[in-house]
């Protein structure tokens, strides 16, 4: 059992936190969001811990919380997150906090060539501690936390020192260290998306599933009551109407409630309550005249095609003699710029962003003469 973590929750505390974990020079950060319950999650809970103490900050108590950002972005303190991607997003957009010198066990642990890569599965397999995720799903946004969804959220940044050192030895032993580096600063580059509404997301359904132009004005309707519906009673659009029933409603085009109830994945309060604008909105995109048409796709040429394809192959063949995942190897998003900018020499490849100094060393020879052979 765990010592209890010391609860942030008023501004003198977290100051006497801020200037005690400023003097060391490793952290292990994590946050909890409401993003399953909330039409617009918000980070509701934010973890630190060092070897002597385990804290966590509550941002729903302390109005500002901007003292954190000096120590997020102090370059001598490594921060260590377990897939810190999401974490990252989360802090940059409702805090502002951009965080420098990080380490992602998730990431090390792909370099390493590891299966399981969940935090339970690593404690269990690296560190023979079992770490439940029952409160995974928890609605983190609610007032008091149990003691029990306390310690849970504790767990998950109190072991990741030592998994960290754990890692470390590991990708020593496999002289993989600098690959892994190279790797978590790729991964943890984000661009901060707009959280805005876009009423075009429906083609990203309707495309792979082949809707024909009048499924596709249906869906549009549907896509956007949708999102009128999930604001309206703070709900995640994708929790009040899964994708699956959202095209299985397209595919029916119900004319009256009563249909709406066999839709699986339709919830029978939804339908009782709005189970009209359901329908209007079928309606209407029946009778819609407007010309429903994807937007244009990018239009590749064929040797920058054909360039690609050689490198994906090389990537995947490389992947699998290192017993890795393809985009450790690189990304895709990288392979797309080799190919459309077809470097003549290793040093071209230095402008490529995903390209740093080990992967050019240890793969860049193998890409130009990819490149060259490639395509024209």
């Amino acid at each position: 059992m765990l010592p209890p973590a010391s609860y942030i929750d008023e501004p003198r505390a977290l100051a006497a936190a801020l200037e005690r974990l400023a003097r060391g020079d490793r952290i292990a950060v994590d946050t909890e969001s409401n993003s399953l319950h909330a039409y617009r999650g918000r980070t509701c809970l934010i973890q630190l811990s060092t070897s002597a103490e385990d804290l966590l900050i509550d941002p729903l108590a302390i109005a500002d919380v901007s003292p954190l950002a000096a120590l997020l972005a102090e370059p001598r303190i490594e921060k260590i997150f377990h897939a810190a991607e999401y974490d990252l997003i989360c802090l940059k957009r409702d805090f502002d906090f951009d965080v420098h010198n990080i380490f992602d066990t998730m990431a090390a642990a792909r370099v390493c060539g590891f299966q399981r890569i969940g935090l339970g599965n690593m404690l269990e397999d690296l560190l023979d501690i079992r770490h439940s995720k029952k409160h995974q799903k928890y609605d983190w946004a609610r007032r008091p936390l149990p003691e029990s969804v306390r310690r849970y959220a504790q767990a998950d940044t109190h072991y990741l020192l030592p998994l960290r050192a754990a890692l470390i030895e590991q990708l020593q032993s496999l002289g993989r260290l600098e690959e892994a580096r190279e790797y978590i600063a790729d991964v943890t580059r984000f661009e901060l998306k707009s959280q805005e509404f876009d009423p075009e997301g429906f083609w990203s359904l309707a495309r792979p599933n082949a809707l024909n132009r009048l499924e596709t004005a249906v869906l549009r309707e549907l896509y956007i009551l949708r999102d009128e519906l999930a604001k309206s009673v703070d709900h995640p659009p994708q929790r009040l109407i899964p994708n699956r029933a959202l095209l299985k409603t397209v595919k029916l085009q119900p004319r009256s409630a009563k249909q709406l109830y066999d839709i699986s994945g339709l919830p029978a309060w939804l339908v009782r309550q709005n189970g009209d604008e359901i329908i209007e909105a079928v309606k209407h995109g029946r009778a819609s005249r407007l010309p429903v048409k994807p937007p244009p796709r990018e239009s590749i040429p064929a040797p920058v095609a054909d360039r690609y394809t050689a490198l994906h192959n090389w990537r995947k063949e490389t992947a699998t003699a290192r017993g890795v995942e393809s985009d450790v190897i690189i990304s895709r998003r990288a392979l797309w710029d080799i190919a459309r900018r077809k470097p003549a020499s290793v040093a071209e490849l230095s402008g490529i962003c995903g390209l740093g100094p080990w992967r050019r060393r240890t793969y860049g020879a193998e890409l130009v003469a990819i490149v060259k052979g490639g395509g024209q």
